[in-house]
C-alpha cells in the first residue's frame, strides 16, 4: 500500500492497487475540517483524478464521526474576518466540494459515523454512499445562525427540494434509514458489514470500462433536470456515437463479442 502526498496533516491518501483512500484524520475534533484539510482534500483530489492508474477513490473518515463540519477554531477566525475575506474563504469550499464532484474518477464514501454541516457536502458530493446504521446526519448550520450555502448545490441534488425546506430549517438529526429514504445514502448496513459491501462496490467499478465511466458521471451531470428537447436528443446521440467510436468502446464490445475480458480486466 502506497503512501503518495507525503506531507498531508490533517488527511492520509494511500493506494491499493486501482484503488485510492483518501481519509480525513482528525478524529481528536470528529474530523471537523479547516483551512488545511480544504487545501489537502483539494490537492489530493486533483492528484488522483488525473493519476491513470487510479481508478476508484474511497472518501473515508478516522474516528467515531465521519465529519463535524467545520472547525470551531477555524470558525472563530471566520467571525473576524470582513466580507471579501469570507468570500475569498468559502471560495476554496466551494472549489473543494466541485473538485470532489466533478473528479473523472468514481468516488465512495464510506461512512462510519456521524456526518455534520459541512461533512453534508462532502458525501453529496460523492458518486456513491455506503452509511454504517448508526450514523446520523445533521444540517446543523442554523443553529449557530448561519446557512448551508456552499454544499446546498449537492446536498439538493441528492435531498430534493423538498426534503431540504425541512432540514435546512430544523437541523433535525437524521438517522441512516431516513438519510436513505431521502438519497443522503446508498447503503444502509450495519457497521461490520461497511467494507464488505463497500468492496462489493468497489469491484463493481473497477470491472467496468475507465472511460465509460468517466463519460457516465458527465452524462448524470449533465442530463439531470434537463428538458427532453431536440438538442437534449441529439446531445445523447452524439454521446453515445463517441463512445462507440472510443478506445474503450470497440473494446468493449469487440470483447463481448470475441468471449473475451476486456483489457481493462486483463
Amino acid at each position: 500500500m502506497n503512501q503518495p502526498g507525503a506531507g498531508y496533516q490533517t488527511i492520509t491518501v494511500a493506494t491499493a492497487g486501482a484503488v485510492a483512500s483518501v481519509t480525513l484524520n482528525r478524529p481528536e475534533v470528529r474530523n471537523a475540517f479547516n483551512e488545511t484539510t480544504i487545501a489537502e482534500i483539494s490537492a489530493a483530489f486533483r492528484k488522483l483524478g488525473a493519476d491513470p492508474a487510479i481508478r476508484v477513490i474511497v472518501l473515508a473518515a478516522n474516528g467515531r464521526a465521519f465529519c463535524a463540519g467545520a472547525d470551531l477554531n477555524w470558525m472563530k477566525k471566520m467571525a473576524l474576518y470582513s466580507r471579501d475575506e469570507n468570500l475569498a474563504d468559502a471560495g476554496l469550499l466551494a472549489d473543494m466540494m466541485r473538485i470532489i464532484d466533478l473528479c473523472p474518477k468514481p468516488v465512495v464514501a464510506r461512512v462510519q459515523g456521524d456526518v455534520y454541516a459541512g461533512g453534508m457536502g462532502l458525501v453529496a458530493a460523492c458518486d456513491i454512499a455506503v452509511v454504517a446504521d448508526t450514523a446520523h446526519f445533521c444540517l446543523s448550520e442554523v443553529k449557530i445562525g448561519l446557512i448551508p450555502a456552499t454544499i446546498s448545490p449537492y446536498v439538493l441534488r441528492a435531498m430534493g427540494a423538498t426534503a431540504a425546506r425541512r432540514y435546512f430549517l430544523t437541523a433535525e438529526r437524521i438517522p441512516a434509514q431516513q438519510a436513505l429514504q431521502l438519497g443522503l445514502a446508498h447503503e444502509v448496513v450495519a457497521a461490520d458489514a461497511l467494507d464488505s459491501t463497500l468492496d462489493g462496490i468497489v469491484q463493481a467499478l473497477l470491472a467496468a470500462s475507465p472511460e465509460a465511466i468517466a463519460a457516465a458521471k458527465r452524462l448524470v451531470r449533465d442530463v439531470a433536470g434537463q428538458a427532453i428537447d431536440d438538442a437534449l436528443v441529439a446531445d445523447t446521440v452524439g454521446r453515445i456515437a463517441d463512445i462507440r467510436a472510443s478506445a474503450d468502446g470497440r473494446e468493449g464490445v469487440q470483447s463481448f463479442l470475441d468471449k473475451r475480458k476486456p483489457r481493462w480486466l486483463a
